[in-house]
Order: structure tokens, then C-alpha cells, then sequence
């Protein structure tokens, strides 16, 4: 057969002979025409026979088109195929305005009669068989979306000279604490983790010189909690850079990012998302607006909501109330809340000598949380007493605490979860939906 040609290129093509290949989306059998809808990763084709059928006098038919009219009678929803026949485009056709006629059909892999799945199926029932519930038109858009995104963050950095850098995912001790680890077993009776986040080798290329530094790599954490955000297993996107004043610093460079990808998206796929996700894409405008945390939280309870929790943070619907307040005032759908105490930030946040909070931010977007960004403390003797204070064993620092020991630049950094930042983009309810194949746990299959 000739060079196969992708659906999304029929339409420019002349009238002639053509090649496609893709999978049965439906078969209409009719008595004296068969019509078939064949769908590859780029659009769907109809594809039309003139149906021959056993004459009802016994007389003799043509065996080809006899055996070609069996064939597609006897077709399943899902067979992959290749078809080579004559394209001829009709504006009457309401796919594309193109039809094939079919000359041949080769069947590379038939597909049994009954499906799992239908689509009313539970998301449960659909990420059993994940592999039939991609074959949407939607869910491939999903993972075209995240494919811009990437490439988009990509490309902010490297015309910036930022360094990709591939950090491992199997570590002597924890990255951010003793908690939500996955252990397994070593060589010689060691035991190793799971990364939680890449946040140790992201210092430490600062260390080495590196300057600028970006990472899109998995993250593990082993959190039993069963939220519409979180998994055991999530692609972090992640980027540190030196010499830095404070967290602000980070915080342009994040809504740059963002506002480079977010636009790359509307670009794109603007127009197909709207038609399959009823949604428009949201350029955001930058800069952002920066909210410190004390006022946050007083704006929130002047919008009649008491955060029930202690530790002074917010909780999910103090997010959602604060974001709230920033569309109404701003007409913004990310806000940064900056100034967390350190008792709810990591030991290795910077804190303001003069207010003691940390130079940090958490990044909410249409009101969930995306990330947390901060000034690194590069101080290894401040380093050392703040990890004491929160109770973390030195020892099992030592290795991360050499780093600053032979000289650090002032740093910062982000880390992001990529399904988060897709689920909000395309207005999902769970990350469960752009995830390839989630991971939970209850979920290690398939």
C-alpha cells in the first residue's frame, strides 16, 4: 500500500488515491452502502463501499467486492486497519468534507465485539481500561495540551540558558522529611527512597555553578489521601536559580513561565478546546497579584469563612475563597500568597530578619494550590539550627549540608505539579483525568 496519510492532511490533499490507518469508531451496514468511521491520533475520516451482497437469483458476484462487503459488515468497534482507496472531497460530507472510497482494507488487529467500557462509565471502570478510555478525541487533546505545555516551559528556559538537569529518583534519606516516604530495599542491606522532589539536587546544582536550572521529572510521595489533587506518583515541574534578591525574584520568573505556556495552549489548541471542553483559555496577565498570608486570611473572614485550621495556613476552601476575592477585584485567576510563618515552611526557607517569616509563596490558580516557591537559606549554620528546630536528625542531613559548607550563592526556587496546572487549565474535577496513568493507593494497575 502506499504512504500512509494522517486524517488532519486529507483536507489538503487532491482528489486521488490515498492510504489511512487508525481504528474503527463506527460501522453503519446498510443494504446497498457500508460507511465507516476511522479515527487515528489526528481526526476521523469517513470511508465509504458499495456494498455487494449475495444475489437473492443465485447469480454470480464479483468475489472481491463479495469478500470486501463481508469484511466491513463483520468489523468491531476498536479494529485497527489500514484502508487505501480514492479520496474525493464533498462539501456534503459532514466530517471534513472529504470521503474514501475504499479499494482495500488490511485488518491489523481485530478487536473483540464487546467493550468494557461505554461513556457513561465511572472513572473507576475507566482507568481499569485506561488504554480504551484514551482513545477519545477529548483525552488525546489532553495529552496534546500537556505536550505544548511542556514544550512551551522548555523553551522559556533554554532561550533563557537555563541547564535541564536530570536528578535521581533513589536517595540515601528524604528530600523534605521523614514523612510520605517510599522505601525499598538496597544492595547490601541498605535501604533507599523514593524522591520526594528534586529539591536537595535542585540546591545543589547552585552550588556547583550551575546558575539556572529547570527539572520535569516523576516526584513519589506516599500519601494515603484519596483528594481529587493528589497522587503517590506526579510529574514535578521544578526550577531554581542564583543570585537572587528574595522570593519575588522567583515569583517573576514562575508567572512569566506561565503566562508563555498558558499562551503557547491558547494558540494551539484554543479553538479545540472550546469545541470539546466548552472552555476558553485565559491568557493571564502578568504580574500576578501577591497577597501576604496575615491579609489573606482577614479577607477571607470578611467574606464570611473561619479557617478552622491552627497552624495559621490556609485550608482548601480558604483557597477558594481567596481566590475568589482576587477574580472579583482583580480579575485575575492566579494569586501568590506570600510571608509564611516558618512553623508551616521547610527548614530550608529563608526568613526575613525583620519580620521572621519566610520568603516564600504558595501559587493558587482558580483557587488550588500549584506550588511552593522561596528563597533558599544558603547559610549552612542557619541551615543547621533551623532543620534542628524542626526536629529533623543532622546526621541524615550531613551529605545535603556539605553543599553550603565550600560556598553557596543566594538561590530560589518553585516546584509545580503538572496535573494540577492541567486539570484547572482544561476544568477538570480530578488530576485522575490528565493523568496517563494515574497512580493512588488503591490504584497500581494497569
Amino acid at each position: 500500500m502506499s504512504e500512509r496519510v494522517l486524517v488532519q492532511h486529507l483536507q489538503a490533499r487532491q482528489d486521488g488515491p490515498v492510504s489511512v490507518s487508525g481504528w474503527v469508531e463506527t460501522v453503519r451496514d446498510q443494504k446497498k452502502v457500508q460507511f465507516v468511521i476511522l479515527r487515528d491520533e489526528t481526526g476521523s475520516v469517513q470511508l465509504v463501499n458499495p456494498a455487494t451482497r449475495p444475489a437473492e437469483d443465485g447469480s454470480e458476484q464479483d468475489a472481491g467486492a463479495l469478500a470486501l462487503t463481508t469484511l466491513i459488515s463483520e468489523l468491531s468497534h476498536g479494529t485497527f486497519l489500514t484502508v487505501a482507496g480514492e479520496l474525493k472531497h464533498d462539501e456534503r460530507v459532514k466530517l471534513g468534507g472529504v470521503e474514501i472510497k475504499i479499494g482495500a482494507l488490511d485488518v491489523a488487529a481485530a478487536a473483540l465485539a464487546e467493550t468494557p467500557i461505554a461513556a457513561d462509565s465511572g472513572m473507576d471502570k475507566r482507568m481499569d481500561w485506561r488504554f480504551l478510555d484514551l482513545r477519545q478525541r477529548r483525552n488525546n487533546l489532553i495529552f496534546r495540551v500537556q505536550t505544548t505545555l511542556e514544550h512551551a516551559m522548555r523553551s522559556y528556559w533554554i532561550d533563557r540558558d537555563y541547564i535541564e538537569v536530570h536528578s535521581p529518583k533513589l536517595m540515601a534519606s528524604a528530600s523534605e522529611s521523614n514523612a510520605e516516604l517510599f522505601s525499598l530495599d538496597y544492595f547490601e542491606d541498605q535501604t533507599a527512597y523514593l524522591a520526594q522532589s528534586p529539591q536537595f539536587f535542585k540546591q545543589m546544582a547552585q552550588v556547583a555553578g550551575f546558575g539556572k536550572i529547570f527539572e520535569i521529572a516523576p516526584a513519589f510521595r506516599a500519601d494515603p489521601s484519596f483528594t481529587s489533587r493528589h497522587a503517590t506518583e506526579f510529574t514535578s515541574i521544578d526550577a531554581e536559580i542564583s543570585w537572587i534578591d528574595s522570593h519575588e525574584d522567583v515569583a517573576t520568573m514562575q508567572e512569566e513561565l506561565l503566562a508563555t505556556a498558558i499562551g503557547a495552549v491558547a494558540d494551539k489548541h484554543g479553538a479545540e478546546i472550546k469545541e470539546l471542553f466548552d472552555l476558553d483559555i485565559v491568557v493571564p496577565t502578568v504580574p500576578f497579584p501577591r497577597i501576604p498570608l496575615a491579609e489573606a486570611r482577614e479577607i477571607v473572614k470578611a467574606r464570611g469563612y473561619d479557617i478552622p485550621r491552627t497552624d495559621g495556613d490556609l485550608d482548601p476552601e480558604g483557597e477558594r475563597q481567596i481566590s475568589a476575592h482576587v477574580l472579583e477585584t482583580y480579575g485575575h485567576q492566579f494569586v501568590f500568597i506570600t510571608d509564611y510563618h516558618p512553623e508551616i515552611r521547610a527548614f530550608y526557607h529563608m526568613r526575613d530578619e525583620k519580620t521572621g517569616l519566610t520568603k516564600s509563596y504558595d501559587l493558587l490558580f482558580q483557587g488550588v494550590e500549584i506550588t511552593t516557591g522561596a528563597q533558599r537559606e544558603h547559610r549552612v549554620d542557619v541551615l543547621i539550627t533551623q532543620a534542628a528546630e524542626k526536629g529533623l536528625e543532622p546526621e541524615h542531613l550531613d551529605f545535603y549540608f556539605d553543599f553550603f559548607r565550600y560556598g553557596a550563592p543566594p538561590h530560589g526556587g518553585f516546584g509545580m505539579g503538572l496535573a494540577r496546572l492541567l486539570m484547572l487549565l482544561l476544568g477538570q474535577d480530578s488530576i485522575r483525568e490528565v493523568t496517563y496513568l494515574f497512580r493512588g493507593p488503591t490504584r497500581l494497575a494497569p
